[in-house]
Parts: structure tokens; C-alpha cells; sequence
């Protein structure tokens, strides 16, 4: 199975980046074929140019790492998140990854703006793994927890994902030593389950 995983945080000692490097080695040590990006390290640039916007050539436009990324997505079977949650929303490097590499044409379209989409990809399978400082309760009550929504609803299946899972730990600030090796463990067995039949 082709699996991409993607990490959006910028600090190389956060508890994001050993959920990647737990979830890339897991699914490494099942035979998964595992393509590991640190979005970051890559240098992904996530501003949306004017001409990207064009749903008809805009796809053709982009720069040569949104073209790779974009190409490797027709090859995918699955496909995982990680990243923290920062006001609500995905950091501003994933944001913009979604907005310019699942682009139209690339990983949907639409027949008219009012029809469901078409998703071009084959990917049906995906992991969600976020961290977060808020509480549960407060997250659910206050926040309506916004990126259950981003995820589940506005993207993934946008794009075609039948089969989506998210995990948020937390909170993750307070968090001990014991309680971030059980996260990591988690994320070991959720990472493995995407391999499952």
C-alpha cells in the first residue's frame, strides 16, 4: 500500500514531529511504501498565487514541488495528517498545501457549482492526527471542534476518502512523559490499521 504522510509544525522537537517519525517507522515496518513529508523541511511554500486560482489552468501553473506533490497523489492508496490544532484551524503551511496541491482538476472537479464533486484520486483511506492545549469539553462546547469539520466534511471526501479517522491527543502542554508514550503508541496502532482490509 502507498501511503503519504504529511507533518505541518515547525519545530523538529515537538511531540508532532514523533508522531510523524512513530507513524512513517510503523507503517515502514508493516511494508507499507511510505512517502514521509515534513512540509517545513521541504520548504512548502503555502501561498495560493492568482493564477493558481483558475480552475481551468491553474493546476498547470503552480511551482515544481506543488507538481510533485500533485503527481504522487494520483499514485496513493491512503494518505495521513499531522498537525496541531492553532486557532481552530490546520497551521497555515497545510492550509495552504490543501488549497494548492488538492487543486481542481488534480484532485477533483466539478460539473457545475452546485453538484457534488467528482473526486479524480484514488485515495480512500485516511489518518488525521492532531495535538491540542484545549480541553475536550471546552473544545467541543466553546469551539464546536472546527478542524472535525475541515477535515470530515469540507476535504476528505471531497477528494474521494470513504474511510477517515481523526485522533486528537491532548492536552499536550501538561502532558507527561507516560501519557506521550501511550499517544505514541496509539498512533503506532492507528498508523497499522490503515493496512488492515
Amino acid at each position: 500500500m502507498r501511503i503519504a504522510v504529511y507533518l505541518a509544525h515547525p519545530r523538529p522537537d515537538s511531540f508532532n514531529r514523533a508522531l510523524f517519525d512513530a507513524v512513517v517507522e510503523e507503517l515502514a515496518r508493516h511494508g507499507a511504501d511510505v512517502r514521509p513529508h515534513d512540509l517545513y523541511s521541504e520548504g512548502f511554500d503555502p501561498v495560493l498565487s492568482a493564477a493558481e486560482t483558475d480552475t481551468v489552468a491553474g493546476a498547470t501553473v503552480a511551482d515544481d514541488l506543488v507538481h510533485r506533490h500533485q503527481r504522487e497523489l494520483a499514485d496513493l492508496d491512503a494518505i495521513v495528517f499531522i498537525h496541531p490544532n492553532w486557532w481552530g484551524m490546520p497551521p497555515a503551511i497545510m492550509t495552504g498545501w490543501v488549497q494548492r496541491v488538492l487543486a481542481p482538476t488534480v484532485a477533483y472537479k466539478l460539473e457545475t457549482p452546485e453538484a457534488e464533486p467528482h473526486p479524480l484520486l484514488n485515495i480512500k483511506r485516511a489518518l488525521v492526527l492532531n495535538t491540542s492545549d484545549t480541553s475536550l469539553a471546552r473544545e467541543q462546547t466553546t469551539f464546536g471542534d472546527p478542524l472535525e469539520q475541515i477535515w470530515t466534511a469540507c476535504v476528505l471526501p471531497y477528494v474521494g476518502v470513504e474511510k477517515l479517522q481523526r485522533v486528537v491527543f491532548r492536552t499536550v502542554k501538561d502532558s507527561t512523559d507516560d501519557s506521550r508514550t501511550t499517544w505514541l503508541q496509539e498512533a503506532r496502532k492507528l498508523a497499522a490499521a490503515l493496512l488492515a482490509d
